[in-house]
């Protein structure tokens, strides 16, 4: 019998047999299974295998046609054929390919997963995976490897199942851990499912501690050179934090056993000029992570948790841990920034209280006096260093540092902004802020040209001075109402922003420097307010090209390249992944903006500061729509033109209230104008950059309801405006019809009074042709045609009248049919309302007019 024939398709059960080719495929798959099943020959059962391994591993209904036919074969071949090494290899194969998702096109979300189901079969029986255990001792290579391959696939799709069952078979984690000791391959593997298997399962931790894990994973990390090994090095600092994250127990055992020296290594730069890849970068994050974990001492949960963190911190100090992280995040010029900044919102204010200016006879005193002043008043000399000589370099580095120190801390920033400093001269002024300083060193950077006219050498200093400002200036209005104390400032970033020599970073800055200023403006005062800020960049900038910096700085290189931060979380292969993870790129031009952009300008367009420029846009962006939507808040004093003016006439202060009104009333047209041209820049720009994401789709969405609610305003204007004609039209038809009621009138006199004068003509007639009988053949005039003339004249004189009342009667309908349609439009009921308009007019009914 064909087994065939009767198969219907699994994928055609579940999900309707739309595609002809699923039942082909299940067709294959049967066939393949039932010649490895049932074949005679060897040979043709391993080319069946082989076959079943292909498509297995190339289609999704191939998949699932394997888990509803395949896992008791290929089960079977692992238990009883153990001895055929190359259908065991071919089995294993099969079973990875199975339980590996196959990255097509994406596809729906809730469409099926193959992959997930077939690993939810598979681990569904205990002995399933003690087969899968007993195979890592058989002595082929490979036998072992798609072993480990296949718990590893097993573990990331049914992790607690795997645990539980891996705890319940003698010597399961035993097994896993000998394989640590075998061949490098097979080691990478056996370290990878470990990693995977430790986390958040504290019995498996305790059993991997107790089988030696600490000796082999230093062992391991030392072979592989420290921190400047590959990704095995990263392997094994996770299984190590996974074994010590909240187990107060396996920190003691891990400092009583082997002791914190081989981790100390780890931390350990080498060599005279260090080089920071990539991969070391992750690494000594992990093991800053590690470090991390031995000073909190454990969960809250054990007991001994505060006594086993001081041990832990006193040991720590005593092996030196302090010059290994001072190396790492100060005197190491080359370590990423990743590695050399944590938030530390203590150290931020105990460096920030050194911040003390001193005199301006200190500034060029000789450097052995430096060691006698504090961290502050360093850092504010090399603010200040640049006066004399010109270089920024100093100042440019100093900035830097500052905007690291007031970075999301009020306190430190409040307190920098009560830094004044001495003028260079005393005698050209008094101290000025900091800040108003720093602006003029930013003014300095961008005057200094070479002779093309371009900016000379650094053309990272500006950008780096515009991230300090932007830094102080957010979530910070005391900072912004100190920008704003002196009016050229403001100045100064408009011409930033429209400098066709500047490049995108700086205007972009620079812009959202001028956001900033409008979003935390708390200022009440004329010429300082959010308004007047909004209302010169309209003017001076245009609001089209003010966004329009955004989305240049945001599709540029250092912002696509930038990775978005995410809260801190345990540091795995993925979580490092996408610390540095680059979107895809065009080659040539990524090849382009390397050799443009100076290797500074990454440092500073680091992942945080990204992410609080593309959050500060969006607020830029609602807060700009908010500002020009709401008119400046209302006063209540009386402008000095309004009072009359003392020894002045009744006559000549009216003549001044007028103008006074009129030049209002112009203003005020202009403000409109202004508005209506804002409210068209935002509504096209709104959605223009590529980042509002979720965040930034709310800026979008206020735009079209502040366009609805402006469509609506209008709207209810026209509909004034059409009732008021409504009203006119209707006082002309009453009229008109009073008109036609007389024209009706005067033509019904008309009619009784040619009625009357052919019943005169009658008579008369009737006299005539008496008076002929008795006059015999005496000449009388022709009756007839007087009569006949009489009746042309009056027929003439009131078709005459009828026709102008009939030509006032179409125009009067043209009207009242124009009207109506309007009516229909504003939804009114335009028969009720003739009808009531009938009624009152007192026009007669349809069955009067017929009797006249």
């Amino acid at each position: 019998m064909d087994l065939v024939s009767g198969y219907k398709g699994v994928v055609g059960l579940v999900f309707g047999n739309e595609k002809s080719g699923s039942s082909n495929e299940d067709s294959y798959v049967e066939r393949l299974l039932d010649c490895i099943s049932n074949g005679k020959l060897s040979e043709d059962r391993r080319t069946a295998m082989l076959e079943l391994q292909s498509v297995v591993a190339e289609s999704s209904n191939a998949q699932l046609a394997f888990g509803a036919m395949g896992f008791p074969v290929m089960m079977g071949i692992l238990k009883e054929e153990r001895d055929d090494v190359e259908m065991v290899r071919g089995a294993l194969e099969t079973l990875v390919s199975a339980l590996t998702p196959i990255d097509h096109a994406k596809g729906p979300k809730n469409e099926i997963q193959p992959a997930l189901m077939n690993a939810d079969l598979l681990s569904r029986e205990a002995d399933n995976i003690s087969l899968l255990l007993s195979l890592l001792s058989e002595e082929d290579f490979y036998v072992r490897y798609y072993t480990l391959q296949l718990l590893t696939a097993l573990l990331t799709n049914s992790p607690n199942r795997l645990q539980e069952a891996i705890l319940t078979i003698p010597r399961g984690i035993t097994r896993l851990m000998d394989m640590l000791m075998d061949h490098e391959v097979i080691r990478n593997e056996a370290l990878l499912l470990l990693t995977y298997l430790t986390r958040e399962a504290e019995e498996i931790q305790k059993i991997v501690v107790f089988e030696g894990a600490f000796e082999k994973i230093f062992s391991i990390i030392k072979e592989e050179g420290g921190s400047d090994g590959g990704v095995v090095v990263q392997d094994c600092i996770e299984l190590l934090n996974n074994l010590i994250r909240k187990n107060a127990s396996n920190q003691v055992l891990l400092r009583e056993t082997i002791g914190f020296d081989p981790f100390m290594s780890i931390l350990k730069l080498r060599g005279s000029t260090y080089s920071f890849t990539q991969q070391k970068t992750i690494n000594l994050l992990s093991a800053l992570e590690t470090l991390n974990l031995l000073i909190m001492g454990g969960s809250e949960a054990d007991h001994g948790k505060d006594a086993n963190m001081l041990t832990n911190r006193t040991t720590l100090v005593q092996k030196k841990v302090l010059d290994h992280l001072l190396m790492l995040g100060v005197e190491s010029q080359w370590a990423p920034v990743a590695v050399r900044c944590a938030k530390n919102a203590d150290g931020q204010t105990m460096l920030a209280s050194t911040l003390i200016p001193q005199p301006h006879s200190m500034a060029h005193a000789p450097v052995e006096e430096d060691v006698h002043m504090s961290f502050g008043s360093m850092l504010l000399q090399g603010l200040t260093l640049s006066e004399n000589d010109g270089d920024l370099e100093t100042c440019c580095r100093a900035a830097s540092v500052l905007s690291h120190v007031m970075k999301d801390n009020i306190q430190c920033k409040e307190r920098v902004l009560r830094i004044e400093l001495e003028a260079p001269t005393p005698s050209l002024g008094a101290p000025e802020p900091l800040m108003h300083r720093v602006v003029k060193y930013l003014a300095l950077a961008s005057s200094m040209k070479n002779k093309d006219g371009k900016s000379s050498g650094n053309s990272y200093v500006e950008p780096i001075i515009l991230k300090l400002l932007v830094t102080w200036l957010s979530d910070f209005p005391s900072a912004v109402n100190c920008f704003l104390d002196s009016r050229p400032h403001i100045t100064y970033l408009l011409e930033l922003v429209s400098n066709s020599s500047t490049t995108v970073y700086i205007k972009g800055l620079a812009a959202v420097l001028l956001g900033e200023c409008v979003i935390y403006n708390k200022s009440v005062e004329s010429g300082k307010d959010a308004f007047t800020i909004v209302d010169s960049i309209s003017q001076k900038v245009g609001l089209t090209t003010y966004f329009l910096k955004f989305d240049e700085m945001q599709k540029s290189f250092l912002f696509t390249s930038a990775s978005s931060t995410q809260p801190r979380k345990q540091l795995t292969r993925s979580a490092s992944a996408s610390m540095v993870e680059i979107e895809d790129v065009d080659e040539n031009n990524l090849l382009d903006q390397k050799n443009e952009d100076h290797p500074v300008l990454s440092s500073i367009f680091d992942a945080p500061f990204v992410n609080l420029v593309r959050s500060l846009e969006v607020n830029i962006r609602e807060k700009i729509v908010e500002v020009y939507s709401h008119p400046k808040s209302k006063v209540a004093v009386v402008p000095a033109e309004l009072e009359q003016k003392s020894g002045e006439s009744d006559r000549e202060y009216i003549k001044r209230l007028k103008a006074f009104v009129e030049k209002q009333c112009s203003e005020i047209q202009d403000l409109l104008g202004r508005n209506a041209t804002l409210a068209e820049d935002v509504a096209s720009t709104g959605g223009g950059s590529s980042y509002a994401r979720p965040e930034q789709g709310a800026g979008s969405d206020r735009v079209q309801v502040e366009t609805l609610r402006r469509d609506l305003q209008e709207a209810s204007k026209r509909l004034e405006l059409l009732k008021a004609e409504k009203a006119k039209i209707e006082s002309e038809a009453s009229m008109y019809r009073s008109l036609a009621g007389k024209m009706e009138s005067d033509l019904k006199s008309l009619s009784d009074a040619y009625n009357s004068l052919e019943q005169a003509n009658f008579h008369l007639e009737k006299e005539v042709r008496g008076q002929q009988g008795v006059g015999g053949s005496s000449s009388i005039p022709d009756v007839e045609g007087i009569r006949a003339e009489a009746r042309e004249e009056a027929q003439k004189e009131s078709e005459a009248e009828l026709n102008d009342l009939l030509v006032c009667l179409g125009q009067e309908q043209t009207k009242v049919e124009k009207l109506s349609a309007r009516l229909l439009e504003l939804g009114e009921d335009v028969d009720k309302l003739l009808e009531d308009i009938g009624d009152d007019m007192g026009l007669p009914a349809d069955g009067e007019e017929e009797e006249d």
